[in-house]
């Protein structure tokens, strides 16, 4: 089943908070999920496990441990997510090696541009050994509308040879809260939810769109 990874450098570009979205996402479609969980802090795992119905999450956190398990964890589900580690690592490479499809989320900064480019260039290297695999892709996350520098971001991250995805997360207080409250956007009121809602919808789309 498909393997799909949230990978990038920098902590903070939103790695964890669409992982945990996508997986809740999947599961309201009645798809079997499992997320793997590679970083130190562990925030996904521990999100998932606050929900009210709990996902399936595994902490795996070295390279080796992910190169021999990932591809028996995908054969248990429908989907099979990577929340990626923080830092370009051997164990960055070890998940490009072993998954479908590498999702970077980018927050439109020039520090988060430079790790983007960063990432890009670790995909490339493993598209090169893998032949052309995996696909990617990259999206802008925590974006203000109506910035030049949004704008700006979008014209250099075009440049990457690497697809940019058309949705953008704009920031929003209500997706910083998420974590806190053990919910994801669909499960909580008012407008901004409902808005953050709307892009994930959208955004997790643009990624199926791009599954083999």
């Amino acid at each position: 089943m498909p393997t799909i990874a949230f990978v990038n450098q920098k902590g903070g570009c939103a790695k964890s908070t669409t992982s945990v979205h996508f997986a809740y996402w999947l599961t309201q479609k009645e798809a079997s999920v499992i997320l793997v969980d590679a970083d130190a802090q562990r925030s996904s795992s521990i999100w998932l496990s606050s929900l009210e119905k709990p996902i399936r999450s595994e902490v795996i956190q070295s390279a080796d441990d992910l190169l021999e398990r990932l591809p028996g964890l995908a054969e248990q589900c429908d989907y099979l997510i990577v929340d990626g580690s923080a830092g370009l690592s051997e164990t960055t490479r070890a998940i490009l090696f072993r998954v479908d499809l590498a999702i970077v989320p980018c927050q439109p900064t020039g520090v988060d541009l430079r790790s983007a480019s960063d990432a890009v260039r670790l995909i490339k290297q493993a598209q090169s050994v893998r032949k052309g695999e995996p696909k990617a892709a990259v999206f802008l996350s925590r974006a203000v509308k109506g910035t030049k520098l949004l704008d700006e971001a979008i014209a250099l991250l075009e440049k990457t040879e690497i697809p940019v995805l058309k949705t953008v997360l704009y920031q929003r207080q209500v997706i910083a809260d998420t974590f806190g409250q053990g919910a994801v956007v669909w499960e909580l009121s008012g407008r901004p939810a409902a808005e953050s809602a709307k892009e994930f919808n959208k955004l997790f789309n643009e990624v199926m769109e791009l599954l083999p």
